[in-house]
């Protein structure tokens, strides 16, 4: 042994490759490889035992590992950390929080700290879905109830300090993806959403409202419509056109899915019932915007409204490939409301990567 290490102090064998040698030595030694190479090679359990576990910033692979075997994923926590030291992991661990199992081996567990593989409970929110749809989807993956969500929407004193004047959160719940592995309460995940929309629009489209006439609140109302409307997004600044001149010139806006808003989700069809519904949100009955939103925009149509194409079109039909005709005037818009819609049929794109509500009437 002296000729291995000659003339080398306690400490200095324990430190830096030597260390690592001497370790190796010792557990070769004094475990006779056996009981370590087991360790390293044999979970402690078959996966019936998860635990979601932290990783704080500038904590230690020791620490961590007692805590993995006062949870029963590893067996000892003394191989674990002279494991870690021994692969040269213990320095590349990264913080976070992690999904481990009894079923992983050391390997494994120090692979997913050493990659930064945390855990985490995504959730995804597509444009131009509304509250009542947003519920209902966190309702089914089991994050929150229904009715807890939407009541969370609705109470005015998170209006109040979230600084959004209307009756619930509508229009301003950001469609993004969202964490919420630590979101414990509906209001959180609520002003995360919103944080994330008033970062968007303050970076994004707040220099586009300073040259426009319509407040914050009127573009996204607007903007919701637009989104429910559009299927291509390259269409979304043409619908916007629609809808601008119909304001203009004092025309009801007419869509089909403000009639239904707040009591079906819209389809794609509209019923006479649903167009003569007395709403203050229903186009069909109304002059104007609606008082509010009918769901969430994205940027893009928010951005159409400010910045919509500049056509004479007043009508739209849908051509039932995802796109629909323009027309100026009413008499070829029913020309092509006979050619595409003949039938019946209507595109209705698909459910995850776009909204629920392509307008395919032709009322306009």
């Amino acid at each position: 042994m002296s000729d291995l290490f000659p003339k080398m102090t306690f400490k200095e064998l324990l430190s830096g490759k030597t260390g690592y040698l001497v370790i190796s030595l010792l557990l070769i030694v004094l475990l006779g490889g056996g009981r370590f190479g087991l360790f390293i090679m044999m979970p402690t359990g078959d996966g019936k035992n998860v635990k979601i576990v932290d990783f704080p910033k500038g904590s230690s692979v020791r620490k961590f590992a007692e805590e993995l075997e006062k949870q029963g994923v590893i067996g000892s926590s003394t191989l674990f950390a002279l494991y870690a030291r021994i692969s040269g992991v213990s320095g590349k661990v990264q913080a976070g929080t992690y999904q481990l199992s009894d079923a992983m081996t050391p390997p494994e567990i120090l692979h997913k700290l050493a990659t930064g593989d945390v855990f985490e409970k995504k959730f995804a929110v597509p444009e131009g879905y509304s509250i009542f749809q947003i519920a209902e989807m966190l309702d089914s993956r089991g994050f929150f109830k229904k009715g807890e969500f939407l009541k969370a929407c609705k109470d005015h004193g998170l209006l109040k300090e979230l600084g959004i004047k209307g009756e619930s959160v509508e229009g301003y719940l950001y469609p993004s993806t969202y964490n919420l592995l630590k979101t414990k309460e509906p209001a959180e995940l609520i002003r995360q959403m919103v944080t994330q929309f008033n970062k968007v629009y303050d970076e994004r489209l707040a220099p586009l409202e300073a040259g426009s006439k319509l407040s914050r609140a009127q573009a996204v109302t607007l903007a919701s419509i637009v989104e429910k409307e559009a299927v291509a997004p390259a269409e979304k600044p043409l619908i916007a056109s629609v809808f601008h001149n119909r304001l203009k010139a004092g025309m009801p806006l007419q869509s089909d899915p403000t009639a239904v808003y707040g009591t079906k989700v819209f389809g794609g069809k509209v019923t006479g019932s649903d167009v003569r519904r007395n709403s203050a949100y229903n186009t069909y009955t109304i002059n104007g915007l609606p008082p509010g939103p009918i769901g969430n925009p994205g940027a893009d149509a928010i951005e159409a409204v400010f910045k919509p194409a500049a056509t004479g079109y007043y009508y739209f039909v849908a051509k039932n490939d995802g796109t629909h005709h323009f027309s100026k005037d009413l008499d070829e818009h029913n020309r092509a409301v006979r050619l595409y819609l003949k039938g019946g049929a209507a595109q209705t794109g698909t459910p995850e990567l776009k909204n629920d509500a392509p307008n395919i009437t032709g009322r306009r």
